[in-house]
Parts: C-alpha cells; sequence; structure tokens
C-alpha cells in the first residue's frame, strides 16, 4: 500500500499519479489525510494524559509522605478519571488505525512517470517487436485441433475430473510442460536465480502483504475451513519468505525463482479467446522475484524485461512488449510490461508474460525493509515477472511449428523433451 509519508509529503503528485489509472482518487487520498490527522492528534492527547498521569502518580506519593491525605485523595480522583481517558483515547487509535488501514488498502499504487494515462488495453504502448510471421502450412489448425489430433491435452477428460480450465496433459504434452518447465528454471538459475519450491496455499496475511487481498478476493479459490487461498500465481508465497523481515543492504539485490501451479477463479466466458489453452483456471508458471534497492529498481527491471525477451528469442517466437497505460495496470504494480506471443493459426498476440516493478508499495504491506547505510530501516522496492507463463506458449508452439506432417519443436528443447518433433 501507499506510504502515509508519500502522501502527506507528496499529496498532489500521489493525486496526479493515480489519475493515470483513469481515475479520481482525490477524495480517498483526502480522507486517508484526514483519519491520519485525527489519528495523530489522538495519540498527542494520549500521550499528554499518560504524561500527566506519571506526574500525578509521583505527586501522591510526595503528599501521602507528607500527610496530605485528602489532598492525595484528590489527586488520586484525577488520576482515575485520566485513566479512564486514556482508555476510551485507546479505543479510538484503534478503531481509527483499523479505519485508516483499510482505506490504505482500497487505494491501488501510484503509477511511475513513464506510464501512460489511460483505461484501457487499446491504449497500451508497443515498445518493442521481435520476430517474424511463421509460415504455416494452408489450412492451419489452431491449437485446441492439434492437441487432439495428437493426443497432447485432454480437455474433456480434465471437465469430467474437476470442471472447465482444469486439462488433463497426456504423452508428448505432459512432456512438453516439464520440458518448458525445465528450460525455463535452468535458464533462470543460469542468470544467477535462486530456486525456491514455494507452498501453494497461502493465508490470509501472505495475501494482503502481495496486494492480491482484498482486491482479487473473489479471483481466488479459498478454502473458508483452513481459511487458507490457493496461489495465483508463485509471486505471493515468494515474495512473502521477507514478510517482517529487515534486510542487509548488501544483500539486495535478492532474486529467487519458482516454478508453482496457480489457480484462477477468472470469471468463464466464450469464444475463441478463452478456447482451450487460451484462458485457465490452473496453469503452470516459472517465476522470477527480485527484492531490490530503490536506488536501481528499475534497471533490474529492465534486466528482468531483457531475460524473458531471451527466453522468447530462444523459443523462437514472435513477440511484442506493451507498457501498460495505466488503467490496465495491475492493482500493486507502478509500472508493468506485458510481453505477447504471436499465435499464428488464431492470428492473434497471446499474452504470455507480465514483468512489474511495484516500488514500496508490497513492501510496506509486508514491512520489508533494509538497513542502510546511515542505520535507518527503509522499504525495498519489490519486482516480480512470469518467465514464463505456459499455457499460451504451448499454444503458440504448437501452432507455429505445425508442418503437414507434424510439430517440430525448438532445438533449445530438444535436450529435456528426449525428441525434436510431435
Amino acid at each position: 500500500m501507499l506510504t502515509l509519508n508519500a502522501i502527506r509529503n507528496n499529496t498532489q503528485e500521489i493525486i496526479d499519479r493515480l489519475a493515470k489509472r483513469g481515475i479520481d482518487r482525490t477524495a480517498d487520498i483526502m480522507q486517508v489525510i484526514a483519519l491520519d490527522e485525527l489519528k495523530r492528534a489522538k495519540q498527542t492527547q494520549l500521550e499528554q494524559n499518560l504524561a500527566k498521569a506519571n506526574t500525578i502518580a509521583k505527586d501522591v506519593g510526595e503528599l501521602f509522605k507528607a500527610g496530605n491525605r485528602a489532598q492525595a485523595d484528590l489527586k488520586k480522583e484525577e488520576s482515575i478519571q485520566l485513566k479512564e481517558e486514556s482508555r476510551q483515547l485507546e479505543t479510538e487509535l484503534s478503531e481509527l488505525e483499523n479505519q485508516l488501514t483499510q482505506k490504505l488498502y482500497e487505494i491501488p499504487n501510484a503509477p511511475s512517470a513513464k506510464v501512460k494515462t489511460g483505461k484501457t488495453p487499446e491504449e497500451n504502448e508497443v515498445v518493442f517487436e521481435w520476430g517474424d510471421n511463421p509460415v504455416l502450412p494452408e489450412n492451419a489448425k489452431p491449437h485446441w485441433e492439434l492437441t487432439s489430433q495428437y493426443q497432447l491435452v485432454d480437455f474433456e477428460l480434465g471437465n469430467k475430473i474437476t470442471g472447465a480450465g482444469f486439462p488433463v496433459y497426456t504423452g508428448k504434452g505432459a512432456r512438453l510442460q516439464r520440458a518448458l518447465i525445465n528450460f525455463f528454471l535452468d535458464e533462470a538459475l543460469s542468470a544467477g536465480y535462486y530456486e525456491i519450491q514455494p507452498p501453494i496455499l497461502v493465508n490470509e496475511a501472505s495475501g494482503f502483504g502481495t496486494g492480491q487481498l482484498p482486491d482479487k478476493e473473489g479471483q481466488m479459490y479459498h478454502s473458508p475451513i483452513d481459511n487458507l487461498y490457493c496461489i495465483p500465481t508463485a509471486e505471493v508465497p515468494i515474495t512473502n519468505m521477507y514478510r517482517d523481515v529487515i534486510l542487509k543492504e548488501d544483500e539486495l539485490p535478492l532474486k529467487n525463482v519458482g516454478y508453482t501451479p496457480c489457480f484462477r477463479r477468472e470469471a468463464g466466458s466464450y469464444g475463441s479467446h478463452v478456447r482451450g489453452l487460451n484462458r485457465l483456471h490452473q496453469f503452470d508458471k516459472v517465476e522470477i522475484v527480485q527484492i531490490a534497492h530503490p536506488d536501481n529498481s528499475y534497471e533490474i527491471l529492465e534486466n528482468m524485461v531483457d531475460h524473458v525477451k531471451g527466453l522468447m528469442r530462444k523459443l523462437g517466437l514472435k513477440f511484442r512488449i506493451l507498457r501498460l497505460c495505466g488503467g490496465d495496470m495491475g492493482f500493486a504494480s507502478a509500472l508493468t510490461y506485458d510481453f505477447e506471443a504471436w499465435s499464428g493459426a488464431q492470428q492473434k498476440w497471446l499474452e504470455v508474460s507480465s514483468v512489474s516493478n511495484f516500488e514500496t508499495f508490497q513492501a510496506n504491506r509486508l514491512k520489508c525493509r533494509y538497513k542502510s547505510k546511515d542505520g535507518k530501516n527503509e522499504f525495498v522496492h519489490t519486482l516480480n515477472g512470469s518467465a514464463l507463463a505456459l499455457p499460451r506458449i504451448v499454444a503458440s508452439l504448437l501452432e507455429n511449428y505445425q508442418t503437414t506432417d507434424g510439430i517440430n519443436l525448438p532445438e533449445c528443447l530438444h535436450p529435456y523433451l528426449g525428441f525434436s518433433k510431435i
């Protein structure tokens, strides 16, 4: 969440940055300031009461020593009244703190200066494009036909076992999944990331820590009995490893990578844009996460973008990078780049990765800080990216590499697959 210091000291700048999302958050920001001022006034009053109570306690002792019981009793009555007022102030302070926290939870991150004002995906900026359109055979098939023809994915079986959006990968389809996961992990390890295998269920505090709660509560699978949530991305458990942690400045940046299945309840709809692997409720993803010093987090963001570029090039997929406008960014992001792969048979772009800098937004929720050289505890910046999400990568590979007698696969996957062609 946004820090109170940033809101207090840079009120108009925060309002202007939030306006890049295509919304006016002035009223929310002013309410935060009003609640904070009231809370600070109550805190000052409480501290004054407590100081006065301490002075009275000393006075009562001196009066008793001097044998002035009547005056001591009067002072004790005054002390009782002060204690009652202090208890009331503590209750009011607790209520104000809760109101302030809840209001801050409702306000999204303020976009960075590089982010364009806008509301819709059509307003995103294309900042990079690589590759050529694949040369496909006549009457090229979309991936949902190819997966059926070559028995790679069984959507009906998944529907029988669980429901729509939970496919069963079979034979070489399952091996392709495993190959991609291992390839992505090995590439991240070669780039200096440290591998983590985190839980795929998280508690409520973890959901709040990275900003999925309360913003995406309806999109997460929830077990009410245990109050645990299925993760929408490995970002959640990996970033929460650093909740309530104070790091040393020379430890930064911390680079972690993890493979997990991911779960999203996204409301179902109909049409080719959600057919086959285009939109799933369960899918596999390799995630890279960095905990960075604020001074160089945007340089690190570009390095993470370059890492994903390298994966796409090795896979030989035509792709482009979008810098998202304010209204299309996630709730917690300050700046997001989306990667889209070209789907030859569907003749459209498919989102395959998002790489984001959250600045201090998650760190403030997590209370993840580092001790600076001058001894102060400062918030870190958090970043993450898909490197990569599998479903639409698989869809693009199958469609773009299809031939009249099978599907050729990129050379970088051959050692992991044990075969080069389906």
